[in-house]
């Protein structure tokens, strides 16, 4: 199993993402599943994140990502939740309702149930984007629940910052 990040290190990453979306003047948001709002809770334990936080969404049941993200039930039904097609339309959902400029979306099985075959446990979408376009990432991550969600927050603020790096 990969070393895990430290809450200091996740802290350090959050404030980095901070810093560029300051700098860019972007409001970010994000739209999680697996990892139940991870995400949001390290970026808020930054004091000023209210100055390029606008929102965070916990979309953990189909119905909430239909409802809250407008994730359409047929690309559930084709795809099921932990899919590309799903967290691209989950992070344009996210930033179309916040009117944020940039987000990060996660969807994944955790375990220690629920996987199979196709989606074994550790399978990770992460999704980033704006309502206008998004691009996706599948991850296989190792360890038990609590590791492959620590992971995929690491992974969604490391894809924020990077994003956020290159944007102009």
């Amino acid at each position: 199993m990969a070393d895990l990040p430290s809450q200091e290190a996740l802290l350090v990453l959050a404030e980095r993402v901070g810093r560029l979306a300051q700098h860019r003047g972007l409001q970010i948001t994000t739209a999680e599943s697996c990892t139940g709002g991870g995400v949001a809770q390290l970026i808020t334990a930054i004091s000023g994140s209210s100055e390029w936080f606008e929102s965070g969404y916990v979309t953990y049941s189909n119905a909430a990502k239909q409802r809250m993200l407008g994730v359409c039930a047929g690309t559930l039904e084709r795809h099921g939740a932990v899919s590309a097609e799903v967290v691209r339309e989950m992070v344009a959902g996210a930033c179309r309702d916040s009117g944020a400029a940039l987000g990060v979306a996660i969807s994944g099985v955790a375990g220690p149930g629920g996987g199979s075959a196709e989606k074994p446990v550790g399978t990770v979408w992460l999704g980033w984007g704006d309502a206008a376009a998004q691009e996706a990432e599948l991850h296989r991550l190792d360890g038990d629940r609590a590791a492959v969600r620590l992971q995929a927050v690491a992974l969604a603020l490391e894809g924020l910052a990077a994003r956020l790096a290159v944007r102009g």
